[in-house]
Formats: C-alpha cells, structure tokens, sequence
C-alpha cells in the first residue's frame, strides 16, 4: 500500500493492476469497479469471482479433509453407540461456547450421552484443567473432547492419559512449534503440520462443526445436508463474526449462509437473544455488524462477568420462559460490562499520552484490580485509539492476566514466543493473545516487546491507518453501484466494506448538528448543486474545529449507505474521514 494523504488518518490504497480487474470485468461481465474490488481480495478469474459473488451451501470443504477426522469420528460413534457418557470441554467465549452447542447437538442426535464444561474464566482461566478430568474420570466418562481450545493442552492431555481417558482435541489456535502437538487419539486444526484442510482461518466453533458435519452425515447425508446442518449455521455465523476471522473462502459461505437462516430463528434461546439485542429479522436483514456489535457482545458478557454455561443452556433449552430470562441475565451482564469496561478505559486513555507509552511501538498496560473479563476489550481500544498492538493485563494475587490485540502486519503471537521464558501460561494466533505471568515480571515484559516491536514494526505500521479502496466521485455513487456493492456481502475481516474517497467536494449546505455530537453535511461535487447528504458519527467536535461552512472544499473518505426511512430515504455517505482543502 501507499501513503497518498494524511489527515486524522493515514488514507492507504491497494496497489492495483488495472489490466487484470479490466480483463475480469470483460471475462466475467461485470462492472470495472466491482472487477477492481476482487482483485484486490485476490479474485482473478470469473469462475472465483462467481463462487465469491453467489455463496452456497456447496463451497462447504469435505470435513475429511481436515487431518484426523476419520479417527475422531470412529471414536465418537463407538462412544455413541456404547452410550457412553463423553465430556465436551470448551472454552468461555462465544466461539468457544457455540462450539459446545453444535457438538452437543450432533452427538445427541446420534443417541450419545453428552455432559459439557465450560471453566470459569476467573477461577480457572483458559484450557483444560486435570482437577476436571479427574472428577470426569471418576463419574464415568471415558472420551473427553475439547472444543476451541487444547492444541497447547500438553499437561492436561498428559493426565488424560494418565486417568484413562481418550482424548480428542478440537482446535484451530496455532500449535507450539518447539513443543509438537499434544498426546490424543485424534486432533482437528487445519493449523497443525501436514493438515491439507483448506480454510486456514475457519474458528473453532468451524472445526466443531465440520465434526459435527462428518458424523451426521455418515448417518443421513441427505437429511444432514438439507435439515440440520444448514440450522447449525445460525450459531455458527455467530461464532465466525464474533472470532473476528478472516470471511472469505469457506468462512464467507459459512456467514453468508448463516445470516440467510438467520432470518428465520427457532430455537428459543436465539428469539429470546434477538429480542433483548432489539434485533428483529423479519424487518431488518441481519448483517456481520448486527452480530459484531448487538449479539456478540451479550453472549461474550456471560464468560467476562459470570458463568458462560450460561450460553450453553440458552442455546440447549427448548423452554422459552427459561431462554427469556437467560437472555435477560445476558443483557444485565453485558451494561455491566460496559459500565466497569468504562471506567478502567477511562484511567488507560490518561495513561497511553504518557512518555513510557506514547513512545513505544507496542504498549503494555497494567492495573491492578481491573477486571479480567474485559481487559481483551480494552487492548482492543487501545490499538484504535493508537494504531499500535496492545497487551492489558490485570493483577490478582502476584500474577498478571493479560490479554492482547495486534495491527495488520505484527504477529502478536510470534512477539509474545520470542520472551516465552517469561510466562505461566500463553496462547493465541497473530491477531489476539492470552497469557498469565508473575507480576514482578511485567516490566521486564514491557522493555522485551519494546525492543521486538521497534525492529518489527515500520512506522507505516502504527498510526491510526484508513484503508481506502478507490477514489471514487460522487456522482458514481448511484442506486445501480450501491447494488452491486451489497452483493460483496457479508463484510467483515477480510473482506472488509470499501471505503471510497471524493477530492475536491464543497458544502452546499451548512453542517447540522445531530444530538451534539453527530454531524450531517450536504456534500456536492462538480455541477451537481443539490449534492448528497453526509453523515458523521462522533465528528460534530472535528467538524466545528475545522470552521467549515458553505462552500467549504474538502477530499472526504467515505462509506456508501442506504437509508430506508419511508419520508427522507435514499442513498447517502458515512463520513470515514475528512480533510480540509486550502481555498
């Protein structure tokens, strides 16, 4: 990418060859900017641009092609057919507790006997733990499968062993390279050596369902296919947003078509979830954001402030009283969380402007008494509000838990191995980590990632950057190119929403305040006078700031939307930056 502007943002744009988008969009009959937007997601030819443009059930990979999957299978239904009592061991986040929904679900339906655990993330943190599989062990269980968590888990699968116990591991974190992979009748992650599974990227509620594929359609391929598997999409379309995974190949299909089935919910743990989150899918189409930003969050609330099995009876219980007040309970988790996220955010922004912070390409940030359930969502704050990787940590007892966000381009989990000495405990992928550490610790941690992150990270790297995808003026931005944007649908990570960019507009209009702290701009360019309205959420403060009022010129950076109001609707633009012209 290259620097073509600077103004709160540095606006990036793809490099592009134009030959090949134009030789796409001759090939397969489309617009050239549509052509240039796959090109750019690294689609060339028309028989891709096609798969990506009309997702289907279809693009699903065969699940055995994930290395392991015939042994885990065969185990699973020798268990089911023994009625074996087997352990779903999962994790606390909502890819971790989905999970344990949809294998749960399909053991079931095989007729096994299924019991899960999901730990408590302040009293047992991440990971199995061997006091739960030695109660397992006594009452019974035989087969433990872990779902979204284990490829790290060389002790507990250790004391499977030890107890007893089968063990199948589930997983998609990437595995300890030094160490191997641990001891286990079988292991699922597309990520371990010698996996020719194609998806990469798929979550772990993704390898839980391919099992869970494998196994019910080796009972009845045509009902699997056609009934239950597309109704797990639901939850996994969840799982898959809120893991912030890349949505392309396999994990595109997985949303796009889980979003459709969305539409339609039944299970009465989702209705109820829908109607605190204020979601109402017969009257609004369901997107990544609905998901991201409405029920993500609530479903997470449960492992941040209490117990995530929560989640598991919401989604398990066919009684909607008892799913109504789950999703209630959910909804007062998740203003709690908001409240004490608040405020520790509010000490960590007085603290980021400081020298030993502002200076560091990577920062570490520690408190003591913060609360463990959010202190991923403040590393996340963090690297928006600064353009760098974060690492937060709370301090209980003389150990330090953190957890850690990444930019583009730092490999997190590479930066937290090359001081691996340092740790309890740690894990994770090149975008998120989790750790543990003894507190006296920390400081030496702060300077090590210091100096990693300033031989690892350019100064493009930092900064609060702004992915721009073309120029594009406003009169091109017309009812015919939004259409063809929607079918790029669903966006998210990786195949993010296209910020386009305008240069040289002027307001035709006065900028209106909208509850203080919004602003509505009328925005018009070349010989156009009435324009197109404009709106920026949180800009009124920047808007006043830069005195601009009618016939002001700026290059605005801009995100196209439709509004379906019945009496002012139409398209209008969301505001991604602005940059003042000098008249």
């Amino acid at each position: 990418m290259t620097e073509t502007a600077r103004s709160r943002h540095v606006w990036l744009f793809p490099e592009l060859d134009t030959r090949q988008a134009a030789a796409l969009a001759h090939e397969a009959q489309l617009p050239q900017l549509i052509a240039e937007l796959l090109v750019t997601r690294g689609i060339t030819d028309a028989e891709a641009a096609q798969a990506f443009l009309h997702p289907s059930f279809d693009q699903l990979l065969d699940p055995y092609t994930m290395l392991g999957m015939e042994q885990a299978v065969a185990r699973i239904q020798q268990a089911a057919a023994a009625r074996e009592t087997v352990l779903i061991y999962g994790d606390y986040d909502v890819d971790g507790t989905t999970a344990v929904v949809l294998l749960k679900t399909a053991i079931e339906m095989l007729g096994g006997v299924v019991r899960f655990h999901v730990p408590h993330r302040i009293r047992e943190g991440y990971g199995m733990q061997r006091e739960i599989l030695e109660i397992a062990a006594r009452e019974g269980v035989r087969l433990v499968i872990s779902v979204d968590t284990g490829i790290r888990a060389f002790a507990a699968a250790e004391a499977a062993e030890t107890l007893g116990l089968d063990l199948i591991v589930t997983d998609h974190h990437l595995p300890e390279t030094a160490m191997g992979l641990p001891r286990a009748r079988a292991i699922l992650n597309p990520n371990q050596p010698d996996c020719g599974y194609a998806c990469k990227y798929i979550c772990g509620a993704g390898v839980a369902f391919k099992l869970s594929q494998a196994l019910l359609e080796a009972k009845d391929r045509e009902r699997a296919r056609t009934k239950i598997l597309p109704s797990f999409l639901k939850l996994l379309a969840i799982a898959t947003v809120a893991d912030a995974v890349p949505l392309l190949g396999e994990n595109r299909a997985i949303v796009a078509l889980g979003l459709e089935e969305l539409r339609k919910p039944v299970n009465p743990g989702l209705r109820a979830l829908m109607q605190v989150a204020q979601l109402d899918p017969a009257r609004k189409r369901l997107t990544p954001f609905d998901i991201g930003f409405r029920l993500g969050p609530r479903i997470n609330a449960a492992g941040r402030m209490d117990v995530a099995s929560d989640v598991v009876e919401l989604f398990t219980t066919r009684d909607p009283v008892q799913a109504q007040t789950l999703a209630a309970k959910l909804e007062q988790l998740n203003l709690d969380r908001r409240e004490t996220e608040a405020a520790i955010l509010a000490e960590i922004l007085e603290r980021v402007a400081l020298p030993e912070f502002a200076e560091s390409r990577c920062v570490v940030m520690d408190g003591e008494g913060w609360h463990r359930g959010v202190i991923g969502i403040l590393a996340s704050r963090i690297v928006d509000q600064t353009g760098k990787p974060a690492l937060v940590l709370a301090h209980e007892d003389g150990e330090a838990y953190g957890s850690g966000r990444s930019v583009a381009g730092f490999h997190l989990l590479e930066a937290i191995e090359s001081c691996h000495e340092l740790f309890t405990r740690f894990g994770g992928h090149a975008h998120a980590v989790g750790f543990s550490l003894p507190s006296e610790r920390v400081p030496e941690l702060r300077a090590r990632l210091a100096a990693y992150a300033a031989n690892a990270i350019t100064g493009e790297m930092t900064g609060p950057p702004l992915a721009c995808q073309a120029e594009l003026p406003l009169d091109r931005v017309t009812p015919a190119t939004f259409a063809w944007l929607r079918r790029l649908e669903p966006m998210g990570m990786g195949n993010e929403e296209p910020v386009f960019v305008a240069r040289d507009v002027r307001l035709a209009a006065p900028p209106r305040l909208m509850k203080e702290r919004h602003v509505a701009l009328q925005l018009a360019q070349g010989g156009n006078g009435k324009g197109i309205r404009a709106l920026g959420w949180n800009w009124a403060a920047r808007v006043t700031a830069m005195g601009l009022t009618v016939g002001s010129r700026v290059d605005v950076a801009y995100r196209m939307r439709e509004n379906e109001h019945p009496e002012f609707g139409g398209l209008e633009l969301e505001i991604a930056d602005l940059q003042p012209l000098a008249d």
